[in-house]
């Protein structure tokens, strides 16, 4: 069997979004599973010395512009989210929970975070919306509330940061399959094209 898409990817990340809503379906046409990595932007950043695209002065005013027209390109309803960015770590650590417990919901978990946050402009790092978030994607709310302050998924996520940095992971989305990495939304054409025919 083919060996998995790994998706490393941040919930306050626009082009993790727009990536999330297309590597299911990519990875399907070619015999492939995708394993989804939650991280941590920030943390990658204070090692590469990047900031989010939106606070960079000249190149920020593009990379909204750019965000919005990519959403578009790929058919999505988008909607630009203020406050932004925003501390994605619960989202992250539940994440992880669901990944863990039931991996049955982890998927719609986390395309609903994106959603509420990137479709429906809802600060997911509030308690009410982020409440909501998992109990609409059929978690016990109160049982992932929990786990996500204890030391054990606290450390369990560091761990995976510190992996996919270790990995080289610098941003996000980022993919990796066959040992070749993929940086950005807009390499989902050239990761089509090499799943299809291989390396070029």
């Amino acid at each position: 069997m083919n060996a998995p898409i790994e998706f490393f990817f941040d919930f306050s990340s626009p082009y993790s979004y727009i990536s999330s809503e297309q590597i299911d379906d990519l990875a399907k046409r070619h015999g492939r599973q995708v394993t989804y990595h939650p991280t941590l932007l920030g943390a990658v950043f204070r090692i590469s010395g990047m900031r989010p695209l939106t606070e960079i002065p000249l190149k920020g005013d593009y990379s909204r512009r750019d965000i919005a027209r990519s959403a578009r390109f790929a058919g999505l309803e988008f909607k630009m989210p203020e406050p932004f960015p925003i501390s994605t770590v619960q989202a992250a650590r539940a994440c992880v929970v669901l990944q863990g417990d039931r991996p049955d919901l982890a998927r719609g978990f986390i395309r609903a975070v994106f959603r509420a946050y990137f479709v429906n402009g809802l600060n997911i790092a509030t308690a009410d919306v982020f409440r909501q978030v998992l109990t609409q994607s059929g978690a016990d709310a109160d049982a992932v509330l929990k786990a996500i302050e204890t030391p054990e998924v606290k450390d369990k996520l560091k761990a995976m940061v510190d992996q996919s940095i270790a990995k080289g992971v610098f941003g996000a989305p980022y993919f990796v399959f066959d040992g070749e990495p993929f940086w950005g939304s807009d390499r989902l054409t050239q990761m089509e094209r090499w799943l299809a025919t291989g390396p070029f």
